[in-house]
């Protein structure tokens, strides 16, 4: 269980670090790009995967490359969304991704729709419409808010689908995350390159070093969570609803305790509802 937590405490804190970063004057885009570095070099040096499964015939490089995109504009948007809609409303955005990613699954992938899948479904999509009202702001503000979280909802569910691509394709998980990171690094570092040239943006040791932070949780996050599945490999349910669960709830905690952040009282509803959502399609019988 602690493995759980941890990667619980690695998904939050990755929040924590993009609501920090305005207020620290560290710039997200060089972070995001130093994040892929650090995580590749970790993927390579810990996991160690066999880059060998890349180069047969027929190796998912597309899904590879829109996978690349998708990740570092995706980090991009999420800091966006931590600035202007919350710690607490992304993070419950982010898991509910699951089901745009399980609708996925039922139309594309072949799995079956019991009851209580499409009961967790129904008041996942409850639940974003109250993630989403933020009566309190202003009319601008919370348009911008709530396009930000329904790309956050919609990006990581994309995520989920380029994995499970991925992973029908027989690539092992390990090489096609180290190859994304890579491509990821490669592609952020010429963005840099172009904001250097264009507008005279100069790489920083802090933006650097806050960049390297946030990849040693970005990639926390990943391994504690394969190491929890690994550890209880009889209760993958468990470890899906305890992960997600956790995230919403601390990251709750997190926002409204040592942020601030105000919740109305669809949001807390929503947010009890989210957690009934999870519950029930992580324990819906396969």
């Amino acid at each position: 269980m602690h493995l759980i937590l941890l990667s619980v405490a690695c998904s939050v804190l990755v929040s924590v670090l993009l609501k920090l970063a305005p207020r620290r004057g560290w710039d997200v885009a060089q972070m995001v790009t130093w994040n892929y570095l650090a995580a590749a070099v970790l993927c390579a040096w810990l996991l160690q995967p066999p880059p060998a499964a890349l180069r047969q015939p027929g190796a998912p490089w597309i899904e590879l490359l829109v996978l690349a995109v998708v990740l570092p504009t995706l980090f991009l948007v999420l800091a966006a969304s931590v600035r202007h809609a919350g710690i607490v409303r992304t993070d419950v955005a982010q898991r509910l991704s699951l089901l745009l990613s399980l609708a996925a699954a039922f139309l594309f992938f072949g799995e079956r729709a019991g009851p209580m899948k499409l009961a967790g479904l129904a008041l996942g999509l409850v639940a974003v419409a109250g993630i989403l009202a933020r009566p309190e702001r202003g009319a601008m503000a919370d348009r911008r808010g709530w396009l930000l979280l329904l790309v956050v909802w919609a990006g990581f569910a994309a995520v989920d689908v380029m994995l499970k691509r991925l992973a029908m394709s027989g690539t092992p998980a390990t090489a096609a995350l180290l190859v994304a990171f890579m491509l990821a690094f490669a592609g952020m570092l010429a963005w840099q390159g172009w904001r250097r040239l264009r507008h005279g943006v100069r790489p920083g040791l802090r933006h650097i070093a806050a960049g390297v932070l946030l990849g040693l949780l970005n990639f926390g996050n990943i391994v504690f969570y394969v190491r929890a599945h690994q550890a209880l490999p009889g209760s993958p349910a468990v470890v899906f609803a305890t992960m997600n669960i956790g995230v919403v709830l601390l990251g709750t905690a997190v926002g409204v305790l040592a942020f601030g952040e105000k919740t109305s009282r669809l949001n807390r509803l929503a947010i009890v509802l989210a957690v009934a959502a999870i519950a029930l399609i992580a324990l819906a019988p396969r």
